[in-house]
């Protein structure tokens, strides 16, 4: 058997008998076990070894609790301790107390009381203040000389080995006792008390991200890229990392969502052709995000057109832009964990990084490049190599860099990205494995399947500060999934704002861009389909295309008196909230569809989604009827052909359900906003790409 140290003494080995205490001693002893354990720090046993090496290392080294003795003096004889029992024994009191002794284990001998203070010569008579201090450190002495004595003797009485490390033995332990059944009772002594409170600290270190986006919501908000680019930076900063986000400065910006803007860096020259462009860099807060804008001085005029896109130069004007914002980045001595840009507008943000910049001294930053839209890919000529500084023009002409996969004269800046980059994503997986092997790339599709094993999708996320019916500040009555009534109120409060007729009629709503990707012919076809089955329909709405918006102003006035549908060609921010509040379906027939916005928002708002089953749709909407995942997680009605036939499927069984099934149908409400589409998940796997690229 192993000896246990003492937390406060060494175990001292000798040839003397082990003591026995009985009577008053005994009661001592067990009042001081628990004190022993409590002050005592954890201690690990040796590894055991044989008796004679045992004795002989005893033998070897000095006993340190002898030599503190030595120093403190004899305690005067008529002192007293727990139990009234004098701690100097006379030579008689010993041998008869000697005599009395059991021998329970002869490898396990205790130093006797007299060893421990025959050395301590007698205190004078006159007590001075370092007599009264020796005193003192004499009765921690004998106090410490109990609770040993104590511990050790109820070691004795469990007959056990006390445990390594909670439990835990090592091998040479294990070795050593192999006779003993495994069966055998275990008593733990000394153990640590765990800690109360405890940080594990995040999984991923901190993180210093720099966003390089043509969009930024609300500033400069065109499509979703803007939304995305500002929730995603929000989250980012939640968990603990530092954001920046380098955009130009148009002269279309909202500056009234713009927060101390100020002058910040004004003698960047960006290299452009054969000469330079000055620009300034303004800072400022949007929202809490920390901005830098970038205004060139330049008599090509780049961002102070009106508006963010539609110019023939587009290539150019934001490849300046790029190549303006790696310049900021390189002269103020910035040095981010990872550059995240955005669509073909900054795609060549890794190419300067591995071809320019890191030639320069950029080593430590890691790219990643997220395509919201294949469509448009930033196709343009050789021109744009002599004006950013890449020139070589038959290096970058080549397959495997940035010549077009479909015309050979021509370079793609979104391949660029795709070629360039450490990590490419998109804004859904479904629409990620559209992309690359159903003919939604757009001609990328060889380039992605050379770089699958970087290649991901990622379901945007939604902003659930602004859209949440449980704080909107645009609707007239909030609710929650617990208390849906007062989603009817908002139904009500909508028929009155578009003078719809009050009635039992579900509603049907479309509320987005009109555009050929949305499914404009089959967004018609909803509209009398639904007034064919008993229902009303609101649309909201516009198209950047003249000849679209015409034809659904002919369809406003087609219906206009018709007092259950309303079509508003525009858009308004607050009616959007509350068509989302009010109505009881949310349709979206996509051709394709990345990820989609409105089906997230309208889950949220319990408005049930009729969506075709593309890119982000088929990754959020699951279907009702038809769908291998749990009834709690059915929240909408999916189709797949791209016809009326498969509108008419789901949207008929919607509204069936609607009137014949009507507690069904408040599930599918409560199940929809139930769905967490909020940026919680989107952030922690972006994150996740981060700390994967970062060491690469």
């Amino acid at each position: 058997m192993v000896n246990k140290k003492s937390p406060s003494t060494d175990v001292q080995k000798n040839t003397a008998e082990p003591l026995e205490l009985t009577g008053n001693k005994e009661a001592e002893v067990k009042s001081a076990i628990q004190p022993a354990a409590t002050k005592s720090e954890p201690k690990v046993n040796p590894a055991p070894t044989s008796t004679v090496e045992t004795q002989a290392k005893a033998e070897e080294k000095p006993n340190p609790a002898k030599s503190d003795e030595a120093k403190l003096g004899t305690p005067p004889a008529g002192r007293a301790v727990k139990g009234g029992e004098s701690p100097v024994k006379s030579a008689d009191a010993k041998s008869s107390l000697a005599r009395e002794t059991s021998v329970k284990t002869a490898d396990r001998p205790i130093p006797s009381e007299s060893d421990f203070v025959s050395g301590l010569p007698a205190l004078p008579t006159e007590v001075s203040e370092d007599e009264i201090s020796k005193r003192e450190l004499l009765r921690d002495v004998e106090s410490q000389f109990e609770l040993f004595l104590g511990a050790n003797e109820a070691i004795e009485d469990a007959d056990v080995t006390p445990p390594v490390e909670q439990g835990v033995a090592t091998e040479a332990t294990s070795e050593h006792h192999h006779h003993q059944p495994e069966s055998e009772p275990v008593t733990e002594y000394y153990q640590a008390p765990e800690a109360e409170h405890r940080y594990d600290g995040p999984t991923i270190p901190h993180l210093y991200i720099i966003q390089i986006c043509p969009e930024l919501s609300p500033v400069a908000k065109v499509g979703g890229l803007a939304d995305v680019v500002y929730g995603l930076s929000n989250e980012l900063e939640i968990r603990g990392n530092s954001v920046e986000i380098i955009l130009p400065k148009y002269d279309c910006l909202r500056y009234d969502h713009i927060w101390g803007l100020c002058e910040t860096y004004n003698d960047l020259w960006v290299p452009w052709f054969e000469g330079a462009i000055h620009c300034t860099v303004f800072f400022g807060f949007v929202h809490g995000r920390k901005c830098f804008f970038i205004e060139p001085h330049s008599q090509d005029n780049f961002f102070n057109r009106g508006s963010v896109y539609g110019f023939k130069d587009d290539a150019l004007r934001f490849a300046f832009f790029t190549r303006a914002a790696m310049e900021f980045i390189w002269k103020t001595g910035k040095n981010p964990d990872i550059i995240h840009c955005h669509d073909w507008q900054t795609a060549l943000a890794p190419v300067f990084l591995f071809e320019i910049y890191q030639h320069l001294g950029m080593h430590h930053p890691r790219v990643c490049f997220t395509i919201h839209n294949f469509k448009h890919q930033g196709v343009t000529g050789a021109q744009i190599l002599q004006a950013t500084g890449l020139n070589r023009p038959e290096y970058y002409y080549h397959y495997d860099r940035l010549r077009d996969n479909q015309h050979l004269q021509a370079l793609n800046l979104m391949k660029a990205g795709v070629v360039y980059s450490n990590f490419v994503t998109t804004v859904s997986p479904h629409h990620a494995m559209e992309a690359k092997d159903l003919g939604q790339g757009f001609g990328l599709e060889p380039t992605l399947h050379i770089h699958h094993r970087k290649f991901g999708g990622v379901v945007n996320g939604v902003d659930y500060s602004i859209w949440n019916p449980e704080i909107d500040p645009h609707i007239p009555v909030r609710y929650t999934v617990d208390n849906i009534e007062g989603k009817y109120d908002n139904k009500r409060a909508l028929r009155q704002r578009l003078m719809l007729a009050d009635n039992e009629k579900p509603i049907v709503a479309f509320v987005g861009r009109l555009d050929p990707q949305k499914g404009l012919e089959l967004i018609r076809h909803a509209i009398f389909y639904t007034l064919h089955r008993g229902g009303q329909f609101v649309l909201l709405g516009s198209s950047p295309e003249g000849q679209i918006n015409n034809y659904f102003w002919s369809l406003k006035h087609q219906l206009n008196d018709n007092p259950d549908c309303h079509i508003e060609i525009g858009f308004n921010e607050e009616l959007s909230h509350l068509i989302y509040a009010g109505a009881d379906m949310m349709i979206v027939p996509s051709r394709f569809e990345p990820c989609g916005l409105a089906q997230l928002i309208a889950l949220r708002y319990g408005t049930v989604p009729v969506v075709r089953e593309v890119g982000g749709l088929a990754d959020t909407v699951i279907d009702k009827d038809f769908s291998w995942r749990p009834l709690h997680e059915r929240n909408g009605y999916v189709f797949r052909d791209y016809d009326e036939a498969g509108l008419e499927s789901a949207l008929g069984r919607a509204i069936s359900c609607y009137y014949e099934f009507p507690e069904h149908f408040r599930e599918t409400i409560k199940n929809a906003m139930r769905s967490d589409y909020s940026w919680k998940n989107p952030g922690q796997d972006y994150l996740n790409i981060y700390d994967f690229i970062r060491e690469k």
